[in-house]
């Protein structure tokens, strides 16, 4: 039999008012007793009795078993989760920036207070990746997760390269709609789907990374010529954040912007859906696709996360407990396409193995081998305007790491 939940929820936002939305006139077991909001001054449809400024007044209160974050700030986040897991509540969250820098902390307190922290709205909106990762591939070998985690840059770059629009109409359509927030840094930039890999990760491998040790460089210095180049190889581009394994101990985190071909999964994934490519030694490739943003879709893995509490449910971190002797590296080479303007920035990133360059006054580039521990080196020459680089696809090894990779591996790559 499932439990009453009495739930407290913190924001009613976008997030919140869509989780409202779909729980209205349902008989699910549940009721929010009180929501806390920033701001009292503002027109709510719902009775003024049940909103309060005061954090206290839901977390304090005994009658209430679950607390739902739905805020912006990580900060207060982070601090109205740990309280409440100290206290024994049980929490759902969607916010990935807290959840990603102190889920380590996070699961410990859970442990200690038999509490239960659920986050799937917090990754790719109504796609239930993390739960799947949970329980279907518990005791999957994964070769690799990738895809496209953030909405707001997936709905660019269709418009870009669907509707010809330039970079600055697309970004503007996406704010309009509320896809992308008014400082949009943390989506075209690649923050948000770092953030979100972070987690990810955490329940693909059983590795808790500092997010700031993920590279994230993003689409916001795309130019002309970067997408002339693309669509005359066929190609889209997408940011895609990824995880991979490139031994039998190796894990290598990354997000950057990535040349896609018509055969990958990811070519058809527009707007503002996401789509995620598992790759596993033995269910081999499957893919999972969604909106990713949206205060409904969202709204909908909340729900989702709130009605499993229900029936005690609980991430079990199967694979963080397995101790299978894995570690985050950096020691891996990548192919890229490097736009430039000035010769330094080749030398500075150690780019060698130059298959393809081509330079004229207005446009410069070349393909080439970069490490990925030299552009976690150089992020801030990275985000200088004149200068974006893309992901071919390809990777190379040295000898020694040649060795490590098993067949599987090898036929991945």
């Amino acid at each position: 039999m499932s439990k009453k939940l009495k739930i407290g929820l913190f924001g009613f936002g976008v997030v919140g008012q869509g989780l409202h939305d779909i729980i209205r006139g349902q008989d699910l077991n549940l009721e929010i007793v009180k929501i806390a909001i920033k701001n009292p001054e503002k027109k709510r449809s719902l009775d003024a009795h049940l909103f309060t400024t005061n954090h206290d007044e839901i977390l304090d209160n005994s009658e209430i078993n679950t607390i739902v974050e739905l805020i912006d700030d990580a900060e207060v986040a982070y601090n109205i989760v740990k309280r409440a897991l100290i206290s024994g509540k049980n929490v759902v969250s969607a916010n990935k920036k807290m959840i990603a820098t102190h889920l380590a902390e996070l699961v410990e307190l859970q442990e200690k207070h038999n509490s239960s922290l659920l986050y799937e709205g917090a990754v790719c909106g109504s796609i239930p990746i993390i739960r799947n990762l949970e329980e279907y591939y518990d005791n999957e070998l994964l070769h690799g997760i990738s895809g496209i985690f953030n909405g707001s840059s997936n709905y660019i770059l269709s418009k870009i390269f669907n509707e010809n629009l330039e970079y600055g109409v697309a970004l503007k359509q996406a704010q309009d709609l509320g896809f992308a927030e008014s400082n949009p840094i943390l989506d075209v930039g690649g923050y948000d789907p770092k953030f979100k890999l972070a987690i990810a990760t955490a329940h693909a491998y059983g590795l808790f990374i500092d997010p700031n040790k993920i590279l994230n460089i993003g689409i916001q210095n795309l130019s002309e010529h970067d997408i002339k180049y693309a669509r005359e190889k066929n190609f889209k581009i997408k940011l895609v954040p990824t995880a991979r394994k490139i031994s039998t101990k190796q894990i290598v985190t990354y997000v950057l912007p990535k040349f896609v071909k018509s055969d990958d999964f990811l070519f058809n994934v527009e707007n503002e859906y996401n789509g995620v490519t598992v790759q596993a030694a033995f269910a081999d490739k499957q893919f999972f696709f969604g909106k990713g943003a949206g205060g409904h879709p969202t709204g909908a893995a909340v729900l989702s996360d709130i009605a499993a509490l229900r029936y005690d449910y609980r991430y079990e971190y199967k694979k963080y407990h397995q101790h299978n002797g894995l570690v985050h590296t950096d020691n891996v080479n990548i192919e890229v396409y490097l736009r430039y303007t000035h010769e330094y920035t080749l030398d500075k990133l150690q780019v060698d193995n130059i298959i393809e360059r081509f330079s004229r006054n207005d446009y410069k580039y070349i393909i080439g081998n970069v490490s990925l521990k030299s552009l976690l080196a150089n992020r801030d020459l990275l985000e200088q305007k004149d200068i974006f680089i893309a992901h071919t696809g390809r990777y190379t090894y040295t000898d020694q790491q040649v060795l490590k990779i098993s067949e599987e591996e090898v036929l991945f790559n």
